[in-house]
C-alpha cells in the first residue's frame, strides 16, 4: 500500500508519503515526489498530510497530475512564495488499520520485512513441507507486481545466490500471518535456487 522499503525509520502510526518539489505556476501549487502506490487516495481534498514529527499539518485544497507527476495545492497556501518555502519538505500519512487491510489482503511493506518464509503446505510431494525457506528484507515495488527479496537460510541458498526475488502474488505467497511473524511461499521450480524444481 506504502511506498517501497527504504530504511527511512517511521514515526509510529505514520507513513511517508511524499517529499515536496518545486513550486508550480503563481497560485501556490507544488511537485511533489510521491513515495506511495494509493496517490488517488492520499492526495484527494480534504486529505490530512504531516510533518515527520507530527506537529505540522498540511491539508490537500485541490489535486491534479501533469505528465506522470502529481501537483498539490495547500490550503492556506496562495502563492508562489509560499510554495517555494515549502520545498524539500517531507509528509507522512496515517497508517491504514491493520486489521482492516489484512481482511482485505494488503499489507505496507514494512510489515513484511523480517518475517520468516516458510514452504507453503500446498507444495508438491517431495518437497520439504513447512520448511524455513529464508526471512523477507526488502520489498521491491516493481512495475508488475512487489517483489520479496527472500535472505536465503543455509538449507536453501547456494554459493551462486543467497537471496531470491519472489513475486508477491497469492498464487506463490499464498499466506501472511502477521500474528506470527511468517509467510508461505509456493515457488514455482527454478525459483529458489537450492529448491529442486518440482511438477506442478
Amino acid at each position: 500500500m506504502a511506498g517501497t522499503h527504504d530504511g527511512d525509520p517511521q514515526q509510529p502510526g505514520l507513513l511517508r508519503v511524499c517529499r515536496i518539489g518545486r513550486a508550480q505556476g503563481l497560485k501556490g501549487e507544488v511537485t511533489v515526489q510521491s513515495f506511495t502506490d494509493e496517490p488517488d487516495y492520499r492526495y484527494e481534498a480534504g486529505s490530512r498530510l504531516f510533518t515527520r514529527d507530527g506537529a505540522t499539518v498540511y491539508t490537500v485544497a485541490r489535486s491534479r497530475t501533469f505528465k506522470g507527476r502529481w501537483i498539490l495545492l495547500f490550503e492556506g497556501v496562495s502563492n508562489r512564495e509560499g510554495a517555494e518555502a515549502l520545498a524539500g519538505t517531507e509528509l507522512y500519512g496515517q497508517a491504514d488499520d491493520p486489521e482492516a487491510m489484512a481482511e482485505e489482503g494488503l499489507w505496507y511493506p514494512k510489515d513484511l520485512i523480517r518475517l520468516e518464509a516458510r514452504l507453503a503446505s500446498t507444495a508438491t510431494p517431495g518437497r520439504p513441507d513447512g520448511a524455513v525457506l529464508g526471512t523477507v528484507v526488502d520489498v521491491d515495488a516493481a512495475p508488475a507486481q512487489a517483489l520479496l527479496k527472500i535472505r536465503l537460510s543455509d538449507a536453501f541458498a547456494t554459493p551462486e545466490s543467497r537471496t531470491a526475488l519472489v513475486p508477491f502474488v497469492e498464487r506463490i505467497v499464498p499466506t501472511v500471518n502477521l500474528a506470527e511473524r511468517y509467510l508461505t511461499i509456493d515457488p514455482p521450480g527454478g525459483l529458489i535456487p537450492g529448491l529442486e524444481p518440482a511438477d506442478r
